[in-house]
């Protein structure tokens, strides 16, 4: 029961913005119900499991901030910029991880993978440099692109894009299992 709350809490948000977004047609007339529904997905989680995901509290500031921007300058270049500026900080943690030897990616799954080194440090990379590219899709996308489009992208093909590079990933991570070695 609680795994799929926890998809509601992540997912709902962006539901909720999706459904207001096909009914207004309008980016600025779904970001308060998106704020409003990220809000309570705070504090569902908190009431649940009586803790907050730190993504879940991360995306939800952004949120915040950035649908405010949005709503208050009237201008959707604020919300849409959100998901490059959300990709760019992932590509970057992961770079400077990488930078200092450290890859970021086994202190979130190592738990649940166990890789070689090798395989930590070129699965850091790779998520890396698909964070990048995330964000230079979005950034070719909004700008050039109607609303409904970029809408769009930002459900279904960004989480499309991210599913194939999962799967992709797989041999990758089977070749590099320390089971393997």
């Amino acid at each position: 029961m609680r795994g799929s709350l926890k998809q509601v809490f992540e997912l709902g948000p962006l539901v909720v913005f999706f459904y207001f977004f096909i009914k207004t047609g309008q980016i600025q007339e779904a970001i308060l119900p998106l704020m409003i529904a990220a809000g309570i997905a705070i504090a569902g989680s908190y009431l649940i499991e009586r803790k907050v995901s730190p993504m879940l509290l991360f995306s939800t500031i952004l949120i915040f901030v950035f649908g405010g921007l949005t709503i208050y300058f009237n201008d959707p270049f604020f919300i849409k910029f959100k998901v490059t500026l959300v990709n760019l900080i992932f590509s970057v943690a992961l770079f400077i991880g990488l930078y200092f030897n450290k890859p970021l990616l086994k202190n979130l799954m190592g738990s649940a993978i166990n890789l070689t080194d090798y395989g930590w440090i070129n699965l850091s990379k790779r998520w890396a440099y698909f964070f990048l590219f995330l964000a230079a899709a979005n950034e070719v996308v909004y700008r050039n692109f109607s609303d409904a489009v970029w809408v769009n992208f930002k459900l279904f093909g960004i989480m499309g894009l991210t599913f194939i590079f999962i799967f992709s990933q797989v041999f990758f991570i089977q070749k590099n299992l320390l089971d393997n070695q």
